[in-house]
């Protein structure tokens, strides 16, 4: 999953941006209204989390230039004002949810996961291929009963995979879905990331590569 924090306050943006990679999330910054379209024009967010205070680009205007062009991304919007007139023009402008500062970190996490849930055809909780489980709300992901201690970015790509029900998924988009912009395109992160997952899945085998297409489970 990968979102977008709109927000102008530095330190929130990076103690945020911490919480959700910790939670196994792809996350990019902005720091300015115009930064923030500017990037969702670039990749393809599953959510924006949308200071409404943003400078430059005021976040309304934001959040109406993502809605206008159509983008998938949905849109959480913060805002210091919980009035229930602010909450209704927030979502008048198209917003999909709306969150007061100060909010509690857990909620937050909480509605980004729903809202992504609403990019993507339903999936169960649960994922499962064979003897492999994996857990998508606890996090945990497990083989024959033995539970896999993997990385946020291993967990991200199994979780795309299995999402994938067997049909193969490009090293590109991969790429797009589970890292940020930090990430170099031409670098082989995607390949090692696949081969340490392999290694710690065991035998026999699950993820297969499609030779020029990408990977399957």
């Amino acid at each position: 999953m990968r979102v977008l924090i709109a927000e102008d306050h530095m330190e929130l943006a990076e103690t945020v941006a911490m919480g959700l990679r910790q939670d196994g999330m792809a996350v990019d910054l902005a720091l300015d209204g115009r930064e923030a379209v500017y990037l969702a024009t670039l990749h393809d967010y599953d959510v924006v989390v949308l200071d409404r205070d943003l400078p430059v680009l005021h976040g309304d205007e934001v959040c109406r230039t993502l809605v206008e062009e159509g983008g998938r991304a949905r849109i959480l919007m913060l805002t210091a004002s919980g009035t229930v007139e602010d909450r209704v023009d927030g979502l008048g402008l198209g917003a999909d949810d709306y969150l007061t500062k100060p909010f509690a970190f857990a909620e937050l996490i909480a509605r980004v996961r729903a809202l992504a849930r609403r990019t993507q055809p339903a999936l169960p909780p649960v994922l499962t291929h064979g003897d492999l489980i994996l857990d998508s709300a606890r996090r945990t992901a497990r083989r024959d009963g033995r539970r896999l201690e993997l990385s946020p970015k291993e967990f991200a790509v199994l979780e795309l995979l299995l999402a994938a029900r067997s049909s193969v998924v490009s090293a590109e988009e991969l790429l797009e879905r589970a890292w940020d912009q930090a990430a170099d395109p031409f670098t082989n992160t995607v390949k090692v990331t696949i081969s340490r997952l392999r290694r710690k899945l065991g035998d026999p085998p699950v993820i297969e590569t499609v030779p020029h297409a990408g990977y399957r489970i």
